[in-house]
């Protein structure tokens, strides 16, 4: 029980890092979202590397590359996880950045829905009447919001989509965490370097010795960092617990973007988000009862 209820803090603690992420990016608003992300590609390999030497898993990790190699499936899955993440990573960053940190919360609150979708689509997976229901009651959300708002929240469809398809070719290619977000940040790291050498030089915008340049360089372990915890807490912990520990995450973000950032927050907003989290607490529901105590192998 010590074990469990240490997994549940450092899951916990992962969560809030991941909700409190708007914060860290609006810092740097005034830099090009490309180039933000960029960074963080790059940092995140070299904070990533490093792991993986202080811990001494050198030669477990080029086993697994190894094994990528000899595996195509495996290694196609790879290397299209590692565009799907980099592509939510950007959106992701552009939602923060341009005031959208409201729609962003609702992308990850209706991702598990669409995950599951695709699993049912892809890996022929059956579901109980409720789950049906679930997914009805968030596209319902997402279609009162469209049509009372009158645009179709494209930031919000666009994350869960990108963050699902990740999760759906993660399991194309089965690699550590640890090692799967070095292996991903290095294949998107050569167009994120040719990105930062413009003719001025490396790196961009962004010079060496600036008030700047300390932040930009961290995005390599503010990337890393949750995931390691998260890594190392739903090791201890059932799946159950995970899927009521998910939703910290989007729940922070959107207090963050309502009470700090003063993004509008209409009755409109309030039916939608309602259908989404009615959805989702039938879904969690239904989760806990057939997945009981069994433990996650988390897959980012």
């Amino acid at each position: 029980m010590e074990e469990e209820n240490k997994g549940i803090l450092i899951t916990i603690v992962a969560y809030l890092l991941w909700g409190i992420l708007p914060i860290y990016w609006k810092t740097l608003e005034h830099i090009a979202p490309f180039e933000i992300l960029a960074h963080r590609i790059v940092w995140a390999l070299v904070f990533m590397v490093g792991i993986v030497i202080v811990l001494r898993k050198q030669k477990d990790f080029f086993q697994s590359v190894r094994t990528l190699w000899n595996d195509k499936k495996s290694l196609i899955g790879i290397i299209l996880a590692s565009f799907a993440i980099s592509l939510n990573w950007f959106i992701f960053i552009w939602a923060v950045n341009s005031g959208h940190v409201v729609q962003a919360s609702l992308g990850y609150y209706i991702n598990p829905l669409i995950s599951i979708f695709f699993s049912m689509l892809v890996m022929k997976e059956t579901f109980t009447k409720a789950q049906w229901f679930s997914f009805l009651l968030a596209g319902a959300g997402v279609a009162y919001m469209t049509v009372n708002v009158g645009a179709f929240p494209w930031v919000s469809v666009a994350l869960a989509m990108s963050f699902a398809v990740y999760g759906l070719l993660k399991k194309m290619a089965a690699i550590p965490a640890i090692f799967g977000l070095t292996v991903e940040t290095a294949i998107v790291t050569p167009l994120a370097l040719v990105y930062l050498i413009p003719a001025s030089g490396f790196p961009g915008e962004v010079t060496w010795f600036s008030s700047n340049s300390l932040l930009v360089f961290s995005a390599g372990a503010v990337t890393a960092i949750p995931l390691l915890l998260f890594t190392s807490g739903t090791k201890r912990i059932p799946l159950s617990m995970v899927g009521f520990l998910q939703y910290i995450a989007p729940t922070l973000m959107l207090l963050i973007g309502v009470f700090m950032y003063n993004e509008p927050f209409t009755s409109v907003h309030v039916v939608a988000f309602a259908f989404i989290w009615t959805g989702l607490l039938l879904y969690t529901v239904e989760r806990f009862k057939k997945t009981g105590h069994r433990k996650v192998k988390p897959s980012v």
